[in-house]
């Protein structure tokens, strides 16, 4: 069995996307630290002049792990970024099929809400949304994980009875692969290839939020799959 983990993100990219599908399981690793101003609690989205964040805001101390922040409502963020949707992407093909799924998701459980949990139900909307059949746990419910950041990793694998690690193609770069292997776990590497489409505005921005894709080609998520993208196996 393959598996692939990786932090919870709001509103990810087509790479994260493209992962969770190569995938047999993907569990969302928020027991580890969240970190600020990276694609934890925000992602970018087109626009006339290039692309704009959509963040939302939060409340943490430094260290805490990603399912112990909390989303900071006092900030009216939920209707700017609905808002900011419907400006960029109304008249998009897809628009009207797609733009009510994420009214229901800026609607839910406002106020109370865990920002692990809404990270994770955007990923699944979108999962959903694109067709992607892998499977989706979290990580916080499983005990005795140890520290480091590689024997996390296996421990995680040898829980679920995973062989098989797929790592985003920055993982090689940190990643122990004598660890891995010492521990018969297979390491994988994703190199993503970004497919070029057509978009609202002129010129092609890239690493947009898997949103843009989906606005524009639907649910059909063939050309990300078609894109040449490999997995190297160490």
């Amino acid at each position: 069995m393959r598996i692939a983990i990786h932090q919870p993100q709001f509103m990810p990219w087509l790479g994260y996307l493209e992962k969770i599908d190569k995938a047999d399981l993907f569990v969302f690793l928020d027991t580890v630290q969240f970190k600020k101003n990276e694609y934890q609690n925000r992602n970018r989205i087109r626009t006339a002049k290039g692309w704009q964040w959509l963040t939302v805001p939060v409340q943490f101390s430094f260290g805490d792990p990603i399912c112990k922040v909390n989303i900071n409502e006092t900030i009216s963020w939920r209707k700017k970024h609905l808002a900011s949707l419907r400006l960029n992407y109304s008249k998009a093909p897809f628009f009207k099929t797609f733009f009510p799924l994420f009214e229901e998701l800026y609607a839910s459980e406002e106020g109370k809400e865990e920002f692990s949990n809404l990270c994770s139900k955007s990923v699944l909307l979108l999962k959903e949304a694109f067709g992607i059949k892998t499977e989706v746990t979290t990580a916080r419910n499983i005990k005795g994980l140890r520290n480091d950041p590689d024997g996390r990793l296996i421990d995680i694998c040898h829980h679920f009875g995973a062989t098989e690690y797929l790592s985003g193609a920055g993982g090689k770069g940190y990643l122990n692969q004598k660890q891995f292997h010492q521990e018969r776990v297979q390491l994988l590497f994703q190199h993503f290839v970004h497919p070029q489409y057509k978009q609202c505005y002129d010129g092609f921005e890239p690493f947009m939020a898997a949103v843009d894709y989906l606005f524009m080609q639907g649910g059909d998520f063939s050309s990300v799959r078609e894109a040449n993208c490999k997995i190297e196996k160490i």
